[in-house]
C-alpha cells in the first residue's frame, strides 16, 4: 500500500475488481494496483473487503487545540474513526477524552457528523468535558444541556456542535435529544450502561439508528462482574452476546447456591470477545509518569468504636446460625462495620451514632504534615465528612468539600481552585461524587480515609492524581482500624471488586 499525497491510497491485490465493484470512483491503474480515494467512507469499504487501511486522520488532520498529541492518543482517534461503534478501554489519565474529541473533530471537517452528543457523569460535564473541549477544539460551539427540562430542550435547540448531558438528563428531555441530530454519541465512563433493565439504558438504545455513531468509554471495563458486560455489548453490538441476559450469566457463572454465583475460569477471555472492537492503552505502555506507591498507616479503634463493632459481629454469628446468607445482607452489615470504624454509623432507625475519630484524625494529620504538596481525602460515608471537615477547618487547614449535593457550577470552581491556586489544601470527597474525568494533579497523596467496595470506583479516584501533568511521585495512602477494612482493601489492591466477595468476606470476618 502506498499513500498519494495524504489523498489516495494506491493498493496492490490480487484481485483489485472486488474493489472497483464496491467503490465506484476506485480505478485500476496498472496490472493489480487499484487507486482509492483515501476517505472516511473508503476506508470503511475496504475494512468491509478485510483490506487493512489507515484512518485518513493519520494523514489529513491538522491536530488542533493548546497541546500536541501523543502517539497512543492518534491511534486511540484514528481506531474510533475507523469504528463506527466501538469501545475506547484506555486506562485512567491517558487522554481519551482528547483523543475522542479530535476523532469527533475530524469527523466534523469531513462532514460525516452533524452533531455530538456527550454523555457523561453530572459531576464532570463542566470541570472535565467543556474545559477539554475548550482546550483540544476551542474552534467548536460547546453547550451544557443541564437545569430545569425547559432550559435543556433550548440549549438542545440552539444547535451548538457538541452537547454534553448527564446520563438521567436524556430522559428529561428525551424528545429533544431525539430530534436533535446527533449522529455520534459519545459516553464517558460507560460502566453506567452495563443493566439493560434501566431508563437510561433503554433510553440510550432508542436513540441508537443504524448509522449512528458509538463510543462507549471507560477505564474500568466489568470491574464489578463479567456480568457488566452484557449491556455494553448489547449497544456496541448486541450480536456478540446471546438474546438473553439469563444465557449470558450462565456462559459467565456458575450457581454455587440458591444465592450465590462464581465467575467462570474462562469468564475473562468471554468478556474481551464480547467487548469488541475495542481499544486500550495502559499507563504504562504510554505514559512516562512518576511512580505511584501504596501505603498501609495503621489505625486504632477507639474503645467506643470497639464496643459497637465487636456488638455487631456478635449479632452477626447470632444471625447466620443455619440460614444462608445472601449478599445483599452481607453488604448491609459489612457496609455497617466499615461505617463503624470510620467513625459514624446509621441506625435501624435511620439516625447517626458519632464515634469519637481522634485516633485516626491523628494519623490523617501525620499524612498531611508529611507532604508538601496538596491532599485528597476520599471518605465513602456523608456524615462522616461532616465531622471531618470541621476538625480540618478548626485546625487551620484549608479545606474544601465535594460530594453528591454540591452543585455543578460549585464543584468546577472547587476543582479550578484547587488546580491553580494555593488553596484550599485539603479537598476532600466523597468517592463516587469525583471518582471519574477529573483531572487533581495539583495533588500526590491520596487517603482513603475508610475503603469503598467498588473497585471502578477506587481505581478512578486514585487516577485523578495519576495522570498527565503529575510531575511528583504518587502515594495512596489506606487507613486501615479493623479486620473488615484491611480485609477490603486487600481484595481491591488485587483489583478484586468487592461487591462480587460480599458472603465471602461476611464469613471471613466472622471467622
Amino acid at each position: 500500500m502506498q499513500i498519494i499525497d495524504d489523498k489516495a491510497l494506491l493498493l496492490k491485490l490480487r484481485n483489485p475488481n472486488r474493489v472497483t465493484k464496491s467503490i465506484v470512483k476506485s480505478k485500476v491503474v496498472r496490472d493489480n494496483e487499484v487507486l482509492v480515494n483515501w476517505g472516511i467512507d473508503e476506508m470503511h469499504a475496504l475494512r468491509a473487503l478485510n483490506i487493512d487501511v489507515p484512518s485518513p486522520i493519520q494523514g489529513q488532520y491538522t491536530w488542533t487545540g493548546k497541546y500536541d498529541p501523543f502517539a497512543h492518543q492518534k491511534k486511540t482517534s484514528a481506531f474510533l474513526t475507523m469504528n463506527k461503534k466501538s469501545f475506547c478501554f484506555n486506562e485512567q489519565g491517558t487522554g481519551k477524552t482528547a483523543s475522542a474529541i479530535w476523532a469527533a473533530d475530524f469527523l466534523l471537517k469531513q462532514s460525516k457528523i452533524k452533531r455530538v452528543l456527550v454523555i457523561c457523569p453530572l459531576s464532570i460535564m463542566d470541570s472535565a468535558w467543556r474545559d477539554d473541549l475548550f482546550t483540544f477544539a476551542p474552534h467548536r460551539r460547546v453547550d451544557v444541556a443541564y437545569g430545569s427540562a425547559k432550559k435543556r430542550k433550548t440549549i438542545i435547540e440552539q444547535g451548538a456542535e457538541f452537547v454534553i448531558i448527564n446520563y438521567d438528563g436524556i430522559e428529561v428531555v428525551y424528545d429533544a435529544v431525539a430530534k436533535g441530530g446527533f449522529d455520534l454519541i459519545i459516553v464517558d465512563e460507560a460502566t453506567h450502561y452495563k443493566n439493560v433493565q434501566t431508563k437510561r439504558w433503554k433510553a440510550l438504545r432508542s436513540l441508537l439508528k443504524d448509522d449512528t455513531w458509538l463510543w462507549m468509554m471507560t477505564g474500568t471495563p466489568a470491574a464489578q462482574s463479567p456480568l457488566d458486560a452484557y449491556g455494553l455489548a448489547k449497544l456496541v453490538d448486541p450480536n456478540t452476546v446471546p438474546r438473553f441476559f439469563g444465557s449470558f450469566r450462565d456462559m459467565v457463572m456458575a450457581k454455587a447456591s440458591q444465592f450465590r454465583w462464581i465467575v467462570k475460569p474462562e469468564a475473562t477471555d468471554l468478556v474481551f470477545k464480547v467487548l469488541q472492537p475495542a481499544i486500550r492503552f495502559t499507563k504504562e505502555e504510554c505514559l512516562d509518569l512518576p511512580d505511584m506507591t501504596y501505603v498501609k498507616r495503621k489505625v486504632e479503634l477507639t474503645r467506643q468504636q470497639k464496643k459497637y463493632y465487636d456488638m455487631l459481629k456478635k449479632r452477626m454469628t447470632m444471625t447466620v446460625g443455619g440460614d444462608e446468607v445472601t449478599a445483599v445482607n452481607a453488604a448491609v452489615v459489612m457496609n455497617k462495620l466499615l461505617q463503624i470504624s470510620a467513625g459514624a454509623v446509621y441506625t435501624d432507625e435511620g439516625d447517626t451514632l458519632e464515634f469519637d475519630i481522634k485516633h485516626r484524625y491523628k494519623v490523617l494529620r501525620e499524612v498531611i504534615d508529611e507532604s508538601s504538596q496538596k491532599i485528597l481525602v476520599f471518605v465513602p460515608f456523608k456524615h462522616t465528612i461532616d465531622i471531618l471537615t470541621d476538625k480540618l477547618r478548626n485546625d487551620g487547614i484549608t479545606t474544601e468539600v465535594i460530594r453528591g449535593d454540591v452543585p455543578v457550577s460549585r464543584r468546577t470552581d472547587i476543582f479550578k481552585r484547587f488546580q491553580t491556586t494555593n488553596t484550599p489544601r485539603v479537598l476532600v470527597i466523597q468517592p463516587q461524587s469525583a471518582a471519574h474525568g477529573v483531572t487533581l494533579t495539583a495533588a500526590n497523596t491520596v487517603v482513603w480515609w475508610g475503603p469503598t467496595p467498588s473497585l471502578e470506583i477506587y481505581a478512578q479516584a486514585n487516577a485523578r492524581v495519576h495522570r498527565t501533568g503529575q510531575k511528583h511521585p504518587c502515594t495512596v495512602v489506606q487507613l486501615q482500624g479493623s479486620a473488615a477494612e484491611k480485609r477490603v482493601y486487600s481484595l481491591l489492591d488485587k483489583r478484586i471488586d468487592v461487591h462480587t466477595k460480599m458472603i465471602d468476606l461476611y464469613k471471613e470476618i466472622l471467622d
